[in-house]
């Protein structure tokens, strides 16, 4: 027998036409790229997706077309995303930071036939232009008067194409399951990969990033996105604040630590989300000015592990702390550090332990850790395995490539290595490809790094394995130091003895002038074991 409820597919333009009706003086606040600040409502937002939907059409732009966006985190993209996914075209954001050309591969396996853009961008755009076929149009979003002279093929300024739209124009309703939206994994290794979410994927992902364990905003909240809109849906928040009826303030090109600084104490921001380098920015700022954030009360950093140091400076600026965990893979939240019992009444150390831990899933993500045969391992805090993850918002393929990523049980295998304690509370300990395997045994790189960072005189610490002719593998610190700073090897050394096993202590400590990173701001570790390749250990002896 089956219910008797109504069918109403979950559809990515229902959210933007909800917060329009019953929220549509909602604020959404711009720093353009252009330069002055913007100002519009949800209400205006939808209005003018309409009209991205209307002129896409009469492009030609149809159902399961490829319409990439390059562009920074405003009102405007917020407002092509909808007109994209609004008539059953898919909205592919592509990461400027890649090289330019990666973004030519990117763009031509996708088949993008329209690139939108901000101005920023154009110049990129120009130089890759003629190895993009499948590309007919530009849409560049400024307006005429910032419109730059350019070569681009059909480009138009956004503001003249959508002024050629009456709004008259009606979203339809469509299965559910039709890809939305597509985004490419900027992998170390190997060629990127295209994430295909669906409209129903995403919606549920937004219902789970609401949940108060996770992003938890409400119609009364103040949101700054800093993470971008091209990183895995800016973590889905250009779904779920919508969704609430959250204001929301975008912080377009502008992401130094002063130019976040100001957005959050004008606009009065409660809850902000972003990757540690933001953070360690805006806390650098505020320190050297002597600054406070009475409005805020909530930060959410993912992308690479948060340093103990950096958690600690929000803490103790009484504002909640959640330490997040996921993939594109995974539409991306896979996991949040709130404190639930028995842990919400711990404070100090204690407090901070879990706080660093990855967190818990909400619902709707399923974990497991297995050996290297697929045998599922216990939850006991200490076990190290590999993560697998399962849930209507994780992918179970690639865009065009025929290879199985899922395995019998319906798991994907994220590429981490983790612990999960008895109260489903997962640790990262490294990549897999990253763990240092030393006499057999596993060393964490991350938790090297993390408390090698907590050293006063660091500002960025990465750990790798290098050969060595008795253990196979033995740990390498490579630290950069901030600026005016000084630190000896045997200083580094000194400050982590005693807080790790005697055996994980690395066999020695490399000071660099800077860390290469991805385009996403993770530690680019192939370079560093490509840099230290030649790196023999001074007093190692088989």
């Amino acid at each position: 027998m089956r219910g008797l409820m109504q069918d109403w597919p979950l559809l990515c333009h229902r959210i933007i036409e909800h917060a329009a009706r019953y929220h549509g003086t909602q604020e959404v606040v711009t720093r353009s790229v252009e330069g002055p600040i913007v100002r519009t409502t949800y209400a205006e937002i939808h209005k003018r997706a309409l009209k991205v939907s209307q002129m896409l059409q009469r492009d030609g732009i149809k159902l399961g077309d490829r319409v990439a966006t390059i562009a920074w985190n405003t009102a405007r993209h917020l407002e092509c995303w909808y007109g994209i996914m609004g008539i059953g075209a898919i909205c592919h954001t592509v990461n400027p930071r890649l090289f330019p050309e990666q973004i030519a591969w990117i763009i031509n396996h996708a088949e993008d036939r329209v690139v939108m853009t901000d101005i920023t961008f154009v110049p990129l755009l120009e130089k890759i232009a003629g190895q993009l076929p499948s590309v007919e149009r530009y849409v560049v979003l400024t307006d005429k008067a910032h419109m730059p002279q350019t070569t681009l093929k059909n480009a138009v300024a956004y503001e003249e194409w959508l002024a050629q739209a009456d709004g008259k124009f009606e979203w339809q309703d469509f299965d559910e399951n039709t890809a939305a939206a597509m985004c490419y994994t900027s992998g170390t290794t190997g060629d990127p990969k295209g994430v295909l979410y669906s409209h129903r994927s995403n919606v549920i992902h937004s219902f789970m990033a609401n949940s108060k364990d996770a992003l938890g905003t409400s119609s009364s909240d103040v949101m700054l996105p800093v993470v971008p809109l091209f990183h895995a849906n800016s973590w889905g928040i250009a779904f779920s604040a919508p969704a609430m009826g959250t204001k929301l303030v975008m912080p377009g090109m502008k992401l130094d630590g002063a130019s976040v600084y100001e957005l959050l104490e004008t606009e009065k921001v409660t809850h902000t989300a972003g990757v540690p380098t933001v953070w360690l920015m805006l806390l650098n700022h505020m320190a050297a000015g002597n600054l406070k954030l009475p409005h805020l009360e909530f930060v959410v950093c993912g992308g690479s592990a948060m340093p103990r140091s950096m958690i600690k400076a929000f803490v103790d600026m009484g504002v909640t702390v959640r330490h997040a965990w996921g993939m594109t893979e995974m539409s991306p939240l896979g996991t949040l550090a709130a404190l639930k019992p028995p842990f919400s009444d711990l404070k100090g150390d204690a407090q901070l332990d879990v706080l660093q831990t990855q967190g818990f899933p909400p619902y709707g993500v399923q974990m497991k850790i297995t050996d290297d045969a697929g045998k599922e391992l216990p939850w006991d805090g200490k076990t190290f395995g590999r993560l697998k993850v399962a849930g209507p918002a994780v992918a179970k393929a690639y865009f065009k490539v025929d290879t199985k990523i899922l395995d019998d049980e319906g798991y994907f295998d994220t590429g981490d290595v983790a612990t999960i304690d008895p109260h489903g509370y997962m640790r990262i300990t490294d990549r897999s490809k990253d763990v240092i395997k030393s006499g057999g045994e596993w060393i964490s790189s991350i938790d090297l790094e993390n408390l090698a960072v907590g050293h006063p005189a660091v500002a960025e610490a990465a750990v790798i394995g290098v050969f060595h002719p008795k253990w196979d593998e033995r740990p390498l610190l490579i630290v950069q130091l901030k600026q005016g700073q000084s630190a000896t090897r045997e200083d580094i050394l000194k400050f982590m003895d005693g807080k790790i096993a005697k055996w994980w202590m690395p066999d020695d400590v490399v000071f660099v002038e800077g860390i290469p990173h991805t385009a996403t701001g993770k530690i680019l570790k192939t370079a560093l074991r490509d840099q230290f390749k030649a790196y023999r250990f001074p007093n190692a002896a088989a």
